[in-house]
């Protein structure tokens, strides 16, 4: 038996008047998704525990078969295990934003998509300021950095937020609170803002009018997470393709590798044909591929319904036939499974913790009443799994016996 995932970031909406009152799974044109929604399963499940935060970390551990309220730690310790980077018991580590502010307000969670050469620049000349002693920060791709904190200060208590879900509100009220080091991450972000209101990279940026880098925001603080190998718990070895450290970083700690695919972004520029053909490829060598594509979730940020909808066309057009051709070819049989993490609203450029749609087609999965891969669809069927977690279980072993 064979097995793939397909996790397009974000692609789940509520109805928006830009398109007519539809969402954008409900606009766009998928006969590949419509085909395997007519030949599989189409329920939600709930990614988000009550009481959590709806992000690509609590949501992406759900959707591959991990609570999170037993097994996240933060976000940040995360895309640390993506880089390789080795945390003692008592270290923290922050994930840290390039962000852009205009008259106090959050405007860009990622700085207009910066480059990862512009960041490394600032974070370089950041260094000196650094109002943390025994910590580092250590670039990342475009926008997303860490910072390690080995100096033994405790954040346990210390709240932060996401950027991406503060878009609009005053900065002032969503400053780092909270246990005896808030200051010290106040401070931070000040002195990033003194450093970068006259930094060259800034000035070169509006003369080409794209948004500045005026802070560094951070926040998901945390420490290494213990987490058990996929392997181990559902008998099924697999590997991630992404771009994104958050999700290669969950990859790490399960135990599956992360497959290097030139071409792979976060934006609607990446390449999915070729995420779609290595994925067909790496099902020679593994039980399970997961390809995690991030596009309609950074469309949904910048509040483009357009460019969201393409994203989920280029999904269903480039990413699926491929991998379809490949797992129909399987002799002992295959499942896909296709869901996005969570919804990511346009109209508010946030996540929001509605229970996600998926579709499960392939060994055993099949549906009496043809439907399309909808939120709308998706509500109506009759799979409803309340733990998320628990959906990876129901695609890997229900039926098998």
């Amino acid at each position: 038996m064979k097995y793939a995932i397909v996790l397009p970031d974000g692609a789940a909406d509520h109805p928006i008047d830009a398109l007519d009152g539809k969402t954008p799974l409900d606009a766009a044109k998928t006969p590949n998704l419509d085909r395997l929604a007519q030949d599989g399963r189409l329920g939600t499940a709930a990614t988000t525990p009550k009481g959590m935060p709806c992000g690509s970390d609590v949501c992406s551990m759900s959707l591959l078969g991990y609570d999170p309220l037993r097994y996240h730690t933060g976000r940040a310790p995360l895309e640390a295990a993506a880089l390789g980077i080795d945390l003692g018991p008592e270290d923290w580590v922050f994930r840290v934003n390039l962000v852009t502010v205009l008259d106090g307000k959050m405007q860009d969670h990622s700085a207009g998509a910066i480059s990862s050469a512009e960041g490394q620049r600032i974070l370089k000349d950041f260094t000196p300021r650094m109002p943390l002693d025994q910590a580092e920060l250590i670039p990342g791709v475009s926008y997303r950095n860490l910072l390690i904190d080995r100096s033994g200060r405790d954040y346990s208590e210390l709240a932060t937020h996401p950027p991406h879900d503060i878009p609009g509100d005053a900065i002032r009220k969503r400053l780092p609170i909270g246990g005896d080091h808030a200051p010290l991450l106040q401070q931070l972000i000040a002195e990033s803002e003194i450093l970068l209101a006259d930094h060259e990279i800034n000035t070169t940026r509006r003369e080409m009018g794209e948004p500045p880098a005026t802070h560094l925001w951070p926040w998901g603080q945390g420490r290494k997470p213990d987490m058990p190998s996929f392997e181990s718990r559902f008998g099924v070895r697999g590997a991630m393709i992404t771009a994104v450290d958050l999700l290669a970083g969950i990859a790490h700690l399960i135990g599956w590798d992360r497959l290097d695919v030139p071409g792979q972004t976060s934006y609607h520029d990446t390449d999915y044909a070729a995420a779609g053909h290595a994925g067909a490829a790496a099902l020679d060598d593994y039980d399970l591929v997961c390809v995690h594509i991030e596009a309609p979730d950074e469309a949904a940020h910048a509040g483009d319904a357009q460019t969201k909808v393409d994203a989920i066309e280029a999904i269903d057009a480039k990413v699926l036939p491929p991998l379809i051709q490949r797992l129909q070819a399987e002799p002992d049989g295959y499942r896909i499974l296709v869901m996005p993490d969570h919804y990511t609203r346009i109209d508010t450029r946030k996540h929001f913790p509605t229970p996600p749609p998926f579709l499960i087609a392939g060994h055993k999965m099949s549906s009496t009443i043809p439907r399309r891969f909808t939120e709308a669809d998706a509500a109506t069927a009759d799979l409803r799994v309340a733990y998320g977690h628990e959906l990876m279980e129901f695609f890997l072993k229900s039926g098998m016996k």
